[in-house]
């Protein structure tokens, strides 16, 4: 078997772990407030620590894996995620959730988009969008998967108990995918690697450094699209099953919410994977963006729990094609010489937006009962966000082909 799709697995392995692991902290919300009476902006507040520290951190993840190779920063990070996930176990105090998310899990979580999405962007060019979107199933696959065993565990062993099984599994699993990973070698460079493992592919363009593409238009543009809409990724998967039981869905119905969403997650990163490679970055974000934004929309309106399978499996096509999109969008733009950097520094800009968004949501619930607001605001960031993606220029590609053309019109 292609050793690069071992790499893929590894990746896939990964993003399956992280994020599945992630969201299914919200289904402690209801036992947690239960136990310590701890409110919701109290426990959302934890969780974006931990976005926010994973994406400051993300920046220095990528020129560590831009190094080092993904193995070592993967491995490390891994141990760290699972050992914190492990430790909500002995909680009982504030201050200790947000001592585990802030040093524990906010830093395992740091790389598991950027080493593993850079190394798969240097390995694959005519397939990279492809690539990226199966390897990004992973976090579908999690999102299906980890949240109905969560809600099995809690209701088996008890809370602390499943968090201490979860956090241990997940320190196990974490350092073998790691192991999956490898970099490009240095004589045979990602530019040289084809979509169909020979060295006859196109040729991506190598790129400049950060310092010089963090100075471009193209490179702010991404990043404030990112502040603006992942805000929506962290928080309705995060708010989504306990705003379902607030409608009356038992805790188990509530996880096949995140289920849902998984599932439509996966057809949207295999179709904005492919699709990616063929109409490029921007088009790519429109399609991903407009069923988000009407997916929050309907969201604002429904006060019973039986559309709420529809409306996630809308948002979910969305969320998926959006987690899939950046990494070859960046190669498209910029190239692959500092394709951690570049994708770390983005992800930060995300991140940011993305530890905003559970706690304004945690906060309108508490002062109103609802998240009717906390939806409308997320459409209206999401839908600047579309504005921007649309005012980005031509790919790549296409730019090429316009200055060929009007050098063959010169001559």
């Amino acid at each position: 078997m292609d050793s690069r799709y071992l790499i893929v697995f590894g990746a896939c392995l990964t993003q399956f772990m992280v994020i599945g692991l992630l969201f299914s902290f919200g289904l402690f919300f209801n036992v947690l407030e239960e136990t310590f009476g701890w409110s919701r902006t109290l426990l959302s507040s934890a969780t974006a620590l931990g976005a926010l520290v994973m994406g400051v951190l993300a920046i220095f993840a990528g020129r560590l894996s831009d190094r080092y190779g993904p193995t070592p920063v993967l491995a490390w990070s891994g141990l760290l995620f699972g050992a914190g996930y492990a430790l909500i176990s002995v909680v009982g105090e504030p201050w200790h959730l947000f001592a585990l998310f802030g040093l524990f899990i906010g830093v395992g979580m740091s790389t598991h988009d950027v080493a593993t999405l850079s190394t798969i962007a240097r390995w694959f060019v005519r397939r990279r969008g492809m690539m990226t979107g199966v390897a990004k199933v992973g976090t579908a696959t999690g999102q299906m998967a980890l949240p109905p065993l969560t809600a099995l565990l809690i209701a088996g062993l008890g809370w602390r108990s499943a968090a201490l099984a979860l956090g241990a599994g997940a320190a196990v699993v974490l350092v073998v995918a790691a192991m999956a990973m490898k970099r490009p070698p240095p004589d045979r460079p990602a530019a040289a690697v084809g979509g169909a493992g020979t060295a006859t592919a196109p040729p991506a363009p190598p790129g400049g450094g950060f310092a010089e593409i963090r100075r471009s238009r193209v490179f702010w543009t991404l990043c404030a699209a990112q502040l603006l809409f992942f805000p929506t990724l962290m928080t309705v998967p995060l708010h989504i099953a306990v705003h379902g039981m607030d409608l009356g869905m038992t805790r188990g119905v509530a996880a096949v919410l995140l289920t849902v969403i998984g599932g439509a997650s996966i057809a949207g990163r295999l179709t904005v994977g492919v699709f990616a490679d063929r109409i490029g970055g921007r088009h790519a974000y429109v399609l991903c963006l407009v069923p988000l934004v009407t997916s929050l929309l309907i969201l604002m309106v429904v006060d019973t729990y039986a559309p709420l399978f529809a409306v996630v499996a809308l948002y979910g096509f969305g969320h998926g094609g959006l987690f899939t999109v950046v990494s070859p969008t960046v190669a498209e733009f910029f190239g692959t010489r500092a394709h951690g950097a570049i994708y770390g520094g983005i992800y930060f800009f995300g991140t940011i937006g993305g530890a905003a968004g559970p706690i304004m949501a945690g906060r309108v619930f508490d002062v109103t009962g609802s998240y009717e607001y906390a939806f409308a605001a997320l459409a209206l960031m999401g839908t600047a966000a579309l504005l921007l993606m649309a005012s980005l220029p031509p790919r790549r590609s296409e730019q090429l082909l316009r200055a060929a053309a009007e050098r063959r019109a010169s001559r």
